[in-house]
């Protein structure tokens, strides 16, 4: 392994940050939507996310949005990984890999919900934040994807099946982070102060609470029994 010591390289920090940042602003709902002549921002809920696109073009451009959204979320952390794969921090033996996959997703999330090209009015983050945890860790270890392959139908069953979007989302994504927190926990058990491993957990549980704020008002709703349902039956037989 070789050490890097980002106190003297912290340009690369900044170069992952700002690209990474510019990825998640790149909205495929809306992107989609102007291809089918409307503005996903003007119909229905006015977010520009799979719910929506969902309920608006029905299950399979649903989906195609979805997808979209998991792999933005997922490609910058894997090419983050493999860039920084042989590398370990400064006097230490903590993989910058493992670091750098979560620096990249993070980014690629808050350009999601807090996109400069949209005047900060974006998506909430779910798809893009599953496409992190579902490629973060399959990259050192194949067998992780079937895990995270799982948690994803298992969401998008839930989904279907009750018809609550934001609570199933919110699930899903807290489900994986609990999953490779106490991974990294177990990991870096004897060195849990060194701040190169305390950032990454606090990355988690940014990821994760930036869903949670992103569907405030859904949890709101949710608590006032006044959310929508994701009526994902009832599209699909519409479209078919």
């Amino acid at each position: 392994m070789t050490e890097i010591d980002f106190s003297q390289q912290w340009y690369y920090l900044v170069l992952c940050a700002v690209v990474c940042y510019f990825i998640g602003c790149f909205n495929f709902a809306v992107l989609i939507s102007h291809l089918k002549k409307k503005d996903i921002r003007d119909i229905g809920s006015g977010n520009p996310g799979t719910m929506n696109m969902t309920r608006t073009f029905g299950l399979k451009v649903g989906a195609i949005n979805f997808f979209c959204d998991v792999i933005k979320g997922g490609l910058p952390a894997v090419i983050g990984w493999i860039i920084f794969k042989d590398y370990v921090f400064a006097g230490t033996d903590i993989l910058v890999s493992d670091f750098i996959r979560y620096f990249c997703g993070t980014f690629v999330i808050i350009g999601h919900i807090f996109p400069v090209t949209m005047k900060f009015k974006g998506g909430k983050g779910i798809a893009s934040t599953m496409g992190l945890f579902s490629f973060a860790l399959p990259c050192e270890q194949w067998w992780y994807f079937p895990i995270a392959v799982v948690f994803l139908f298992g969401v998008l069953a839930y989904i279907a099946i009750t018809e609550w979007g934001s609570m199933g989302s919110l699930i899903g994504v807290s489900g994986l982070t609990i999953w490779q927190t106490a991974l990294f926990l177990v990991r870096y058990e004897k060195e849990l102060l060194n701040p190169w491993v305390v950032t990454l957990l606090l990355m988690l549980f940014l990821i994760n609470f930036l869903t949670w704020f992103a569907h405030r008002k859904n949890i709101i709703r949710l608590l006032a029994g006044e959310e929508r349902h994701t009526a994902v039956k009832k599209k699909k037989k519409k479209y078919e």
